[in-house]
């Protein structure tokens, strides 16, 4: 595994973290390269609450395990379906999708400002259902609002990135979701499901073992 570095000679980094599994790994690295950084979880998106709870808790939970500082943002759901009015169709990877990620990342940016972080970046472009260049134009957008704030644009699924995190996610048994959070895709993936003779997602119910070759959707 290389040591990671952060870029233009930043020293602190504002980690946004979107859940356990795409995160775990990341956060494993970055301890062991010695960055100064925390983890900060702002997931709004994230339905029904149940889902949240389970994403957020297990995801501090790993943090306070390894020792690593971590910001519970707030939850206000409200706000994110009076962004989305109106995309409630929009395919995933479409406009809802990026009007999502801009409020997450917005979020994030400000908070860095504020408290004294000089980069900013997140979990969520591990994930194989993510567009990577979609999160990384939002990343940007966002860090683009504050003077001497950047975004790290890092791949996390290059060198066999996507293959530890499911290995992290096995080892510590994380959660395993099954649809990428928010009401409409976990409506749109039961659609699917039901189209294709499989049963409706049920909330807590999976969890990542040994045995498991499926991946996660965040």
């Amino acid at each position: 595994m290389e040591k990671l570095e952060l870029p233009h000679n930043k020293k602190r980094l504002l980690l946004h973290s979107c859940c356990a599994p795409c995160s775990g790994d990341i956060m494993l690295q970055l301890k062991e390269s010695q960055i100064n950084y925390t983890v900060y979880f702002y997931n709004p998106n994230i339905h029904p609450k149940k889902e949240y709870l389970l994403r957020k808790e297990e995801n501090m939970k790993f943090a306070d395990k390894n020792n690593i500082s971590f910001v519970d943002a707030d939850y206000d759901p409200a706000n994110w379906f009076n962004l989305t009015k109106g995309m409630e169709w929009e395919p995933e990877r479409g406009i809802r999708c990026s009007k999502c990620f801009d409020m997450r990342f917005l979020n994030t940016a400000q908070y860095a400002h504020i408290n004294g972080f000089d980069i900013f970046s997140s979990t969520l472009g591990i994930s194989r259902w993510k567009d990577f260049n979609q999160i990384n134009v939002s990343g940007a957008y966002a860090a683009s609002k504050f003077e001497d704030l950047s975004y790290w644009s890092f791949n996390w699924r290059k060198n066999n990135g996507s293959q530890r995190m499911l290995e992290v996610s096995k080892k510590e048994q994380f959660y395993q979701q099954e649809y990428c959070g928010c009401v409409y895709s976990l409506r749109d993936t039961n659609i699917w499901r039901h189209q294709n003779n499989r049963p409706s997602i049920k909330i807590g119910k999976k969890y990542y073992n040994f045995l498991d070759k499926k991946t996660t959707k965040n």
